[in-house]
């Protein structure tokens, strides 16, 4: 009997035939108050339309291009955020771990631990993620083919972790450019894992402005449809309140505002496809 494509992450199913899951939130950690603001605003939204919502925000953005670049406050500071966002308004929190140090007291809080697109082959990073209990999110490498990731889910599943979420966020094409092949969707929900797709990591153009990532976010929404109706199990959304103001990928964070009406799309979509 084939085995149906779900993952639970603390009282929300994330999968095959279930409501479109939205992992959204700032791309890094600001402040304290703004998590919270932005926080309880999707979660309004997510109860509204019925959707499984999971906090995302990261404590450090590692990969920054410049070295003069913000990166959020730390590990120790940005769990205590999201440990707080947790207990206030009862949603399961996401972030990225990028060494292996992180992620003992990352496990702590996160219900699900993150893999960074640049690390996904980092062996060692990704055990010690599966090692945890915990759901591990792994974003697909913009260097990687979707038949590729087989081996990371293996890598986890040999370490007992058999919650296990894929995320696509496009591929390298020539420099500062990604493209999004949408056939990605269904080649890494062969692997059995319930794929979401990051709609605005996507419309970036990686180190396209010398000191700092580039992108588009007018085309968020375009992607986000398209990955919807190619069968993705869910979708990730970097927001901000006022994204030119951001401190870490201002150019493609889509204005906090837009959200419910982008997800009221994209649930019009997901009706669709499971009719079918």
């Amino acid at each position: 009997m084939k085995k149906t494509r779900r993952v639970r992450v603390g009282d929300i199913e994330i999968g095959e035939g279930l409501p479109l899951a939205v992992v959204a939130g700032p791309c890094v950690i600001e402040s304290e108050s703004m998590c919270m603001k932005i926080a309880g605003e999707i979660r309004a939204v997510a109860e509204r339309l019925k959707l499984p919502f999971i906090f995302k925000a990261s404590f450090d953005k590692a990969n920054r291009s410049s070295v003069r670049s913000f990166r959020g406050p730390g590990l120790a500071e940005g769990l205590e955020v999201l440990a707080k966002v947790k207990k206030k308004f009862g949603v399961p929190v996401l972030s990225d771990v990028h060494e292996t140090a992180q992620v003992a007291p990352a496990s702590q809080v996160l219900d699900v631990i993150q893999i960074p697109a640049f690390l996904c082959r980092q062996t060692d990073l990704v055990e010690a993620a599966g090692r945890t209990g915990k759901a591990v999110n792994v974003k697909k490498g913009q260097f990687l083919a979707p038949w590729d990731m087989v081996n990371v889910v293996e890598k986890l599943r040999e370490v007992g972790c058999e919650r296990v979420l894929l995320t696509d966020r496009g591929a390298s094409f020539g420099y500062n450019r990604l493209v999004s092949d949408m056939t990605a969707i269904p080649i890494m929900q062969q692997s059995g894992c319930p794929v979401l797709f990051d709609a605005t990591h996507s419309v970036q153009t990686p180190g396209g402005e010398k000191t700092h990532s580039g992108g588009d976010r007018e085309m968020v929404p375009f992607l986000a449809r398209a990955a919807v109706a190619a069968g993705a199990d869910g979708v990730f959304i970097e927001v901000h309140p006022t994204p030119e103001k951001a401190r870490s990928d201002a150019a493609t964070q889509l204005p906090l505002a837009q959200l419910e009406r982008l997800l009221t799309i994209l649930v019009d979509i997901r009706s669709i496809v499971l009719r079918f």
